[in-house]
């Protein structure tokens, strides 16, 4: 009876707390019904109440939620209830009320991801999803994989591990930032494919200069041609519209905690169904799960209360809806890029064309560093943003602004760099 009663309280406690941190995002959601999302892309109004959800530093310009995003306060009460269910009776609690909250979670992601709940493993980031499989696949000495010079370096390395470990060989194809067109990218693989190719490694969207890559088409190519797919999709999950279905993939993986705005430390690896017996997971798990997504799930212990919290954030995500999300965050790229397009010295390494990029941009200046660029735009201006670079290509500053972002932040960012390069 005395824990009927708490799970009452509890639950009463739920809703009272969810329903005050979402109710301004649903209110905004009313504001602009009916409005196609380019005109909601411009309502200051909404994205001010967007805004209001969060609990970000106005003190200082966030432009790298291509790292790590801030979490609405939504999400970060659900993180604290379940961290305070947990330290009640962790034992108890956790088996029976939080563990089979994951299935929930699961069901969840699959709905907005465009597959099948069964083809879903909740994992901490896109590394260990990329690296289930990069490890799990069986690959012969000799064996090719494909994959650029921009795709995410702990991807790379995971990959050379495998090279010195089984002999497998490592294919790295540069290519222009931007493409003139992403078919040339489609073309990049096609023209490198040898006898002993297996694997094909692509990233959705390049963590360097944010370029979407033709997923669609390439993974058509590996399947026409008896080949492994392989989707980074660290910037791809909530950043814009896709099905994982319609893609073609055979593996696809990514991080909740850049566009989502989940806790950090969250993440999924999709696995099409009859790929899930191919790949060994990192973890042990025994024989009777080989078919089973689960099975790539089988860490011991961990914290259950960060990846429950992905409930909240697909809610919020929900609230907003993914086509205003999209539109707001090319929208914001559009404006600061077109505001520095005529400074001496500025070079973007990011297409201007929707179809080749979303929120992130790179950008450099004649004649700065981009490790310099960076600290004088913190130092300075109190902007964050992030530097990359692609070895014996080119450098340059990332600018990645989310739904919280202001008009304010990015013009303050682009006079930022308009006064930055008069001084040099």
């Amino acid at each position: 009876m005395r824990r009927r009663a708490f799970l009452e309280r509890l639950g009463a406690g739920y809703v009272a707390m969810r329903s005050d941190a979402l109710h301004v995002v649903e209110r905004a959601a009313r504001m602009v019904e009916g409005m196609d999302p380019q005109q909601v892309a411009m309502d200051e109004t909404y994205w001010a109440a967007i805004r209001r959800a969060f609990t970000v530093d106005a003190n200082q310009i966030h432009l790298n939620s291509g790292s790590v995003s801030p979490a609405p306060l939504a999400v970060q009460e659900a993180v604290a209830r379940s961290l305070a269910i947990t330290n009640a009776s962790p034992s108890l609690w956790v088996d029976d009320m939080l563990g089979p909250q994951r299935e929930v979670v699961r069901r969840r992601l699959a709905a907005v991801a465009g597959c099948d709940a069964e083809e879903i493993a909740v994992t901490r980031n896109t590394s260990e999803a990329m690296q289930i499989v990069q490890n799990g696949l069986d690959l012969n000495p000799g064996d090719e994989v494909l994959i650029t010079t921009q795709d995410y370096p702990r991807m790379i390395t995971t990959w050379e591990q495998r090279e010195r470990r089984d002999g497998i060989v490592l294919k790295s194809l540069p290519f222009p930032s931007p493409p003139r067109d992403p078919m040339e990218l489609l073309r990049l693989y096609e023209h490198n494919i040898g006898p002993r190719t297996r694997v094909l490694h692509m990233s959705h969207v390049t963590y360097t200069a944010g370029q979407i890559f033709p997923v669609k088409e390439i993974c058509a190519l590996a399947r026409e041609r008896g080949l492994y797919s392989v989707v980074d999709g660290a910037h791809g999950f909530a950043h814009f519209p896709y099905r994982i279905d319609e893609l073609g993939c055979d593996f696809y993986g990514t991080s909740l905690h850049k566009w989502l705005t989940a806790p950090v430390g969250t993440g999924f690896l999709y696995v099409r169904r009859e790929r899930i017996p191919d790949v060994w997971p990192l973890q042990a798990a025994p024989a009777s799960m080989d078919v089973d997504i689960r099975k790539f799930e089988q860490i011991g212990t961990f914290p259950v209360a960060i990846p429950n919290a992905i409930g909240e954030a697909l809610t919020f995500l929900d609230g907003i809806g993914l086509e205003r999300k999209a539109a707001r965050l090319r929208y914001l790229r559009r404006r600061w890029m077109d505001a520095v397009d005529a400074v001496p010295g500025v070079r973007f390494y990011t297409a201007r064309d929707d179809r080749q990029a979303g929120a992130l941009a790179t950008m450099s200046l004649d004649g700065m560093g981009a490790s310099e660029l960076t600290d004088e735009l913190q130092r300075r201006y109190a902007i964050h943003v992030r530097p990359r670079f692609v070895p014996e290509e080119w450098e340059g500053i990332r600018v990645t602004p989310n739904v919280f972002t202001t008009l304010e932040e990015v013009d303050t960012f682009a006079r930022a760099v308009r006064e930055i390069a008069a001084r040099s």
